[in-house]
């Protein structure tokens, strides 16, 4: 694996860690503590990301040449699409077969810094799914897929990125997203296609957390399983 890889790795983790001094001393500051945390969060991956941009340069360009913009912007649109039908079966089955329930945790406990600290948005829009991308499927799923093959790439990248999420109960969710977001990259050669579509499926969960109701979700649940049932039986 290249250096720079193993320097992007750091990076990440570094950031990942940076909050446990970051946060504090902006709470000494007089921040309060959803702000202290947004604003902390939004600086470091600001830098990590702009870090990780530069050292990957003149991979991003290649691939952007490779692919093409247009078979980018199709393949971005239809992974959107694709990522949230994956997702929709896997909380289905996690719903029926395991009898867990369809809040995340994670995701609610996001929402909640977001809608004291608007700032925070940026982080699962915008950071998230670029630095997620290129660690999860550039750097673990690319090095490992040159080694072995597809399948195990995908699995072994796809469970890292479920469960560096830190919600397990919904682990099969994250491990469909990044089980799409590796076949994008595979199939168009370029990683800002997973990014681009992490992107629009974040933005899209950030809107709907925002507008959407939880009645308003059930009954949607409800009626995909209707669908999902009658058109498999």
């Amino acid at each position: 694996m290249p250096r720079r890889y193993w320097y992007i790795i750091i990076i990440y983790i570094a950031t990942q860690l940076s909050g446990i001094l970051g946060a504090p001393l902006l709470l000494a500051l007089g921040l309060s503590q959803s702000d202290a945390i947004a604003v902390w969060s939004i600086i470091s991956f600001t830098i990590a990301t702009v870090w990780m941009l530069i050292l990957l340069k003149p991979e991003f360009a290649e691939n952007s040449a490779h692919a093409g913009t247009g078979k980018i912007i199709l393949w971005t649109i239809l992974g959107f699409f694709l990522a949230l039908f994956a997702q929709n079966i896997a909380g289905l089955i996690e719903s029926n077969l395991f009898g867990v329930a369809p809040e995340s945790e994670n995701t609610e406990l996001l929402m909640d810094i977001a809608r004291q600290s608007p700032i925070f948005i940026l982080l699962p829009v915008v950071f998230a799914p670029i630095t997620e991308e290129i660690i999860f499927r550039k750097i673990i799923f690319g090095s490992i897929y040159k080694r072995t093959n597809f399948l195990v790439a995908l699995v072994i990248s796809s469970l890292a990125f479920a469960a560096f999420h830190f919600d397990f109960t919904h682990l099969l969710i994250y491990f469909a997203a990044g089980a799409v977001f590796a076949f994008l990259y595979v199939k168009t050669k370029s990683i800002i296609t997973p990014i681009a579509t992490h992107m629009v499926l974040n933005t899209v969960v950030v809107v709907a957390q925002y507008f959407i109701t939880e009645e308003d979700l059930e009954n949607y649940r409800q009626q995909l399983e209707t669908i999902l049932i009658g058109g498999i039986f």
